[in-house]
């Protein structure tokens, strides 16, 4: 329910969230014009979004197993009164359903974010990425949550050739992670018409910055370029490093998330930098950034992985006032120097 605190209103919101490996949920309780709900909070975009909300005055209650999502990233959260930590899955609807009453809204965060890894076990990202959602859509309708913000991808553009990416493209998914997310897009709309549960679901493009692990195997490329660099090793590139990615700083993402859940939108938007750099250049780029230049060693290229990646994103702009604040290199600086101090 709303609460009235020295003449603002605030909300109570609940954010869930995923570490691969098993089902992890982030709830937050925030504080805000509404009462929300995260699931995922441990994790890389969970943790930085938990802090955002509980900084800016929201009640925040984190659920999360801890499988990929690190004690590290929201040990700092703990201590604060209004900041709750609970252990939990997505796939546990009898969980979401005891804590969804009186939510404002969701963040929905949790997914096995891999690509090879839904090739390797395509049943388990089925079960985490569309059972799960389901399952957080059904329990915000059963407990009248009026809205959810979910996580998408831009794996579900595939290979199109026609560039920038914008949502009104026929999805063209190569893998069973960007299957599933584009289910869960499907069940947000249903929800939407059927039901009245207000859905956006924001297509994440290439999202790197502080917290992000660089030592799972299916770890981003930034977060394992650097560490890479700074233990003076050859950063490895999948392909001839001529493939392009759309990247943009954890910050942007958080306050997308934000700004959805403020507006009145429903639907599906990219959240993206704008522009596209070749692997080969982000390399070249973080030697200059680290001081420590190698020649990368070249692998053959993964399965499922999508070759060029570039956003519109226009749609965003005009429903809720996103765009990028943060550049490629001061992001990249930012993350550089994350790293360099232990992760601290």
């Amino acid at each position: 329910m709303p609460l009235s605190f020295l003449g603002r209103t605030f909300y109570r919101f609940i954010s869930l969230f995923f570490s691969p490996g098993n089902t992890q949920i982030t709830l937050e309780y925030l504080i805000l014009p509404h009462a929300l709900h995260r699931h995922g909070g441990a994790g890389f975009i969970g943790s930085n979004l938990a802090e955002r909300l509980a900084y800016d005055g929201h009640e925040v209650v984190i659920v999360d197993d801890l499988s990929a999502g690190r004690w590290e990233n929201i040990d700092h959260l703990l201590v604060h009164p209004r900041v709750t930590f609970v252990e939990g899955s997505v796939t546990d609807l009898d969980l979401l359903m005891e804590i969804f009453p009186d939510a404002d809204g969701i963040f929905h965060q949790a997914a096995i974010a891999s690509v090879p890894r839904s090739v390797a076990d395509p049943l388990e990202a089925n079960e985490v990425n569309v059972t799960g959602t389901l399952n957080v859509l059904w329990a915000a309708k059963e407990c009248n949550v009026p809205t959810v913000v979910a996580a998408s991808t831009s794996a579900i553009y595939g290979d199109d050739p026609t560039f920038p990416k914008c949502e009104t493209m026929v999805p063209r998914p190569l893998s069973p992670y960007a299957v599933a997310k584009l289910a869960g897009e499907h069940y947000g709309k249903i929800f939407t018409d059927l039901y009245g549960v207000r859905t956006v679901f924001l297509r994440y493009f290439n999202v790197f910055g502080p917290r992000q692990d660089p030592n799972s195997e299916y770890a981003a490329v930034i977060p394992k370029f650097i560490t890479r660099l700074l233990g003076d090793k050859p950063p490895i590139i999948y392909g001839d490093g001529e493939q392009t990615r759309d990247f943009i700083f954890v910050a942007d993402v958080v306050r997308g998330n934000v700004l959805a859940m403020e507006s009145n939108a429903s639907g599906v938007f990219n959240i993206a930098g704008g522009s596209r750099i070749s692997l080969n250049h982000l390399a070249s780029i973080l030697a200059e950034i680290t001081g420590i230049h190698h020649r990368p060693i070249y692998e053959p290229p993964r399965p499922g992985d999508v070759r060029d990646s570039l956003a519109e994103i226009a749609r965003a702009r005009e429903a809720f006032g996103f765009a990028p604040r943060s550049t490629l290199e001061a992001g990249l600086r930012e993350t550089v120097a994350w790293f360099r101090d232990g992760g601290r």
